[in-house]
């Protein structure tokens, strides 16, 4: 049996043996960060793993301080034990272009066709054909073996992959679902030909058990809305969900019976007051009143999450959670969160 089937140990290690995530989640709950971290984790003991970024928004670069990065796999992180991590900023027209060259010999075509802006024209007019290039690229890179770098349809089947996995950073959770169902967008476009034996290759590579559809959330109620509805979605078309993860965890500051207390009716106003007038805190009626809306504006905030976190965990994925990092997000932040992963029992 898998580990799947005999049921994870920790949550983390749902993820065990898939080859392709793909990462989503609202926007601005850190989607692009921790989509980085799994690679990292996944990368450790010697894993190569590539971090594919298909919104066009150079999110990974910012993140890594680095300048805008160009169309081609580049090795951008190292991790302890040997593993190394590798980015790919995917972009629809040179995915084309390459799709061209690879599967027709067609790069002075191809070339020709963007210099007159029709692979742009296509690209834009054509909604589910950037998305099934974009995808596709992630698929075939999944796929690819070594030693066949350019056509991996003459690849020995049974040299190592290339990648031992392929984390992709895509597009955010209220347009999951149609951007991974490119067998759906495609059909108007073409039900016979390259286009659509292309679009097959990548929905076998969605579909399969290798891939995992991992969710990013906050513990408030619009994120973990939209995960609830995202995983809703990718079930019906067929696809694995894997992971919650919760980012930006902060630890309540009180123990369960004050914050019962403090979400109920508020800290003692008279006996706050008085203990700063015994501490000869200049006006001590209005510091009193303003620390008790803080204290209870605190634990209504716990009361909440801990309603939301509940309702996740109702979903039966594993729910992983992330902390709030003060500073920002730098190398050092990033480590600590693929560090979190790591004891919550992400690997490959």
């Amino acid at each position: 049996m898998s580990d799947r089937e005999h049921g994870p140990q920790h949550p983390g290690d749902a993820c065990a043996g898939a080859r392709l995530h793909i990462v989503t989640g609202k926007g601005g709950t850190g989607k692009t960060t921790i989509a980085a971290a799994l690679a990292q984790a996944l990368a450790a003991d010697g894993g190569r793993v590539l971090l594919v970024e298909v919104e066009g928004r150079q999110g990974v670069a910012t993140l890594l301080g680095s300048p805008p990065l160009p169309y081609e796999e580049r090795e951008m992180l190292s991790v302890p034990g040997g593993g190394s991590v590798s980015v790919l900023a995917a972009d629809a027209e040179a995915a084309l272009l390459e799709y061209l060259e690879m599967f027709y010999g067609m790069r002075r075509a191809g070339q020709a066709l963007n210099r007159l802006g029709a692979v742009d024209f296509a690209t834009t007019i054509a909604p589910g054909l950037r998305d099934v290039l974009l995808t596709g690229k992630a698929t075939e890179a999944v796929r690819r073996r070594r030693g066949a770098r350019r056509r991996p349809s003459a690849a020995d089947p049974s040299a190592p992959f290339h990648y031992d996995a392929v984390v992709m950073d895509a597009p955010p959770t209220g347009r999951i679902s149609q951007f991974l169902n490119v067998n759906s967008e495609v059909a108007g476009l073409a039900r016979v030909g390259p286009i659509r034996n292309h679009a097959d290759k990548v929905m076998e590579v969605i579909r399969s058990d290798r891939t995992l559809v991992h969710f990013v959330t906050l513990l408030e109620e619009m994120p973990a809305q939209e995960t609830r509805d995202g995983i809703a979605e990718i079930s019906e078309l067929g696809l694995a969900a894997g992971m919650v993860l919760v980012n930006m965890a902060r630890p309540p500051l009180l123990d369960d019976a004050s914050l019962e207390a403090a979400a109920s009716g508020g800290p003692d106003l008279d006996a706050l007051a008085a203990g700063f007038g015994e501490a000869r805190v200049e006006n001590p009626r209005e510091l009193a009143a303003s620390l008790a809306g803080e204290v209870r504006g605190h634990a209504l905030r716990v009361r909440l999450e801990r309603r939301v976190r509940s309702d996740l965990e109702d979903l039966g994925r594993p729910l992983l959670e992330l902390p709030l990092l003060a500073g920002g997000v730098d190398r050092a932040a990033l480590d600590e969160l693929t560090r979190r992963l790591a004891e919550q029992g992400v690997r490959r």
